[in-house]
């Protein structure tokens, strides 16, 4: 567990409150290639370096900016650890419930390492009876000042059906 604190409960999260942050994660051209298949891209900025050094403004290959939101879901379950949320005991799942806000801030060069940053911004029960969960989210790119990513990323924890 990367946050020691990881172990609470999610009630015991206020706004404002840091969840964790995760361990760095080493972005590699294969991990872009694997991405690019995966998604159907052939964008040679992302899977040519060749191309993307002679033609592209970064000097070299870049993470697809999708590649880069898709890291927040290992980032966060690395950053929270084993143990959080709410009591095991207690039927309901959690689902990923979109965004309020994506800012791809900066570019996530070949070769970086990235992290993850996690911060309550809102708990609120909604009309179906589901925890909503805001967590803002910020990858950071090591040793750079500007973040890769901004975001305001939603959960909705759903009860277990009557």
């Amino acid at each position: 567990m990367s946050n020691p604190s990881a172990a609470r409960m999610l009630s015991d999260f206020a706004p404002g409150s840091e969840i964790g942050v995760s361990n760095w994660i080493d972005v590699t051209q294969e991990m872009i290639d694997a991405f690019g298949a995966a998604t159907l891209d052939p964008d040679p900025l992302h899977i040519d370096p060749e191309w993307a050094a002679a033609n592209g403004p970064f000097g070299g290959s870049i993470a697809f900016g999708f590649l880069t939101i898709g890291l927040l879901t290992p980032m966060f379950h690395d950053a929270v650890g084993q143990g959080w949320g709410d009591d095991p005991a207690v039927a309901g799942y959690s689902l990923n419930y979109g965004f309020d806000r994506v800012r791809l801030v900066s570019p996530v060069p070949v070769g970086s390492r990235v992290r993850g940053r996690f911060v309550v911004a809102e708990q609120r029960w909604d009309e179906k009876g589901r925890r909503i969960l805001s967590v803002d989210c910020e990858i950071e790119i090591e040793n750079e000042p500007r973040p890769a990513l901004v975001a305001r990323w939603l959960t909705a924890w759903v009860p277990p059906s009557a």
